[in-house]
């Protein structure tokens, strides 16, 4: 039997884990959520749902992935009691996996292509009203879409062909330290900025009033689903990294400092935007334009904005990377276990298949722009987005926990035993109720709020 690779150190595993959480639902989606619901209140509420929910729900996938040894497709062959078929979510969460990859490699493409030209200076000195344009211009040409696509998916997998840690590891690290250097440099210069106190108010500063007229129910459910999409939990990726570690420490704590480093990211993205677009009169509730129209008007504002454009979307690009290595690296470790290939082999294939996958949404835009699954001014992008966010990560993660608590699943006992071995900080044995009945009715409550806010 073929020896399983293996990460070669803790902060590998970490920061691994870490880029594959953080990607534009930090960078990109919780800023705009953000604005949408209120600034202050929000972020307290999305620090609550992190350490109650997402933490324990990330120790169940790592513990899970850690136990079997195998990627998603396979884990639970050896976990599950004979006769259940919890074996099915393994397939599931690779749909999850594929689906995400389908849209996503589109936008990082944008965001690739809008660093390049801040690079070259074509997008300096670029308002408001010329930067919608500019952004409409580029969905309207299939060429564009297509290019940049097919650049972020070469790239992810030419990486993830390098190995486990010859690439996929050692480049990680190198980009959250880039990432990391960048995100602080850019915060700094938004807190010079004339007028960045009131962003830093609202987004630091609870607002009840502001909170009541958006509507408690909707900032609550909307904290909640963010905080398992920016964790990525759900659909394997994170059981898949997981199976690549020892026992040499405990999970909780793996997740606590996974958790720590996603949030620092999302909460610094909303440090660097927030108090720019405040001190320039730029509404902040403009949701997902945030980035790719009223960010180019800031810049344009700005002393320096050409340079201080191609660092923020340089800053992007890495996040958007980081994930993309991730999840790809879930869909290769799957297919590998099905097929018994080679990761060259599995790389070129997957490859090849997902680029042809994201092409819907690539051309969702223009070509395919008659195809509105929700009404007028919806795109294929948004069909999948919505089946991703509000249906699989959060049906996967009801799974897992049920997996973990459940008599006829994996069972509590068993989790725990695996959950906490090793140094470090464990998950507290009891909250063995809590998971197995609060947290999942708060799941289905997600699912449910989230179907109907979606569709209203």
């Amino acid at each position: 039997m073929k020896r399983r690779e293996k990460l070669s150190s803790r902060l590998g595993f970490i920061l691994l884990s870490a880029g594959c959480a953080i990607g534009l639902g930090n960078v990109w989606k919780f800023p705009y959520v953000a604005g949408q619901y209120g600034g202050g209140v929000f972020l307290i509420l999305y620090f609550i749902m992190l350490i109650f929910f997402g933490i324990p729900i990330m120790t169940m996938e790592f513990a899970i992935g850690r136990a079997a040894q195998k990627a998603p497709v396979r884990m639970y062959d050896d976990l599950e009691p004979k006769g259940t078929k919890w074996h099915i979510h393994g397939y599931v969460g690779l749909f999850g996996c594929i689906l995400l990859m389908m849209y996503y490699p589109v936008v990082a493409g944008w965001i690739v292509r809008y660093f390049i030209m801040y690079l070259c200076g074509s997008l300096e000195g670029v308002v408001p009203d010329t930067a919608g344009a500019e952004f409409e211009a580029m969905l309207a040409s299939p060429f564009i879409n297509i290019f940049y696509t097919a650049i972020v998916v070469a790239i992810s997998f030419a990486v993830c062909a390098m190995g486990l840690q010859k690439g996929l590891e050692r480049i990680t690290k190198y980009l959250m330290a880039a990432l990391l250097l960048i995100m602080v440099v850019l915060a700094i210069n938004s807190f010079t900025l004339e007028g960045s106190r009131e962003g830093l108010k609202f987004f630091l500063f609870p607002d009840i009033d502001r909170a009541r007229e958006i509507g408690f129910t909707r900032v609550i459910m909307g904290a909640l689903n963010q905080a398992f999409f920016t964790l990525s939990v759900g659909v394997g990726s994170m059981a898949v990294f997981g199976s690549y570690i020892g026992r040499e420490r405990s999970l909780f704590g793996e997740s606590m400092s996974v958790t720590l480093l996603d949030t620092f990211v999302a909460v610094t993205a909303g440090l660097i935007m927030f108090p720019a677009c405040f001190s320039y009169g730029i509404d902040v509730n403009t949701g997902p334009a945030l980035l790719f129209i009223t960010m180019p008007g800031v810049f344009s504002n700005m002393s320096c904005g050409r340079l201080w454009g191609a660092l923020f979307f340089l800053f992007m690009a890495f996040a958007a990377f980081t994930t993309a290595f991730g999840v790809f690296e879930g869909i290769i470790a799957n297919f590998m276990e099905l097929t018994g290939f080679t990761r060259k082999k599995t790389c070129l294939i997957c490859g090849i298949g997902m680029f042809i996958l994201a092409l819907p949404c690539a051309l969702g835009f223009n070509v395919l722009s008659g195809i509105t699954p929700f009404g007028e001014g919806t795109f294929i992008l948004d069909l999948e987005d919505f089946i991703e966010s509000n249906l699989i990560l959060p049906t996967g993660a009801l799974v897992y926990v049920c997996f973990c608590t459940a008599k006829i699943g994996w069972g509590w006992d068993s989790f725990i035993r695996e959950a906490n071995q090793g140094e470090g900080i464990k998950m507290p044995v009891w909250l063995k109720n809590y998971m197995k009945y609060f947290v999942p009715l708060l799941l289905i409550l997600v699912i449910v709020f989230g179907i109907r806010d979606f569709l209203r």
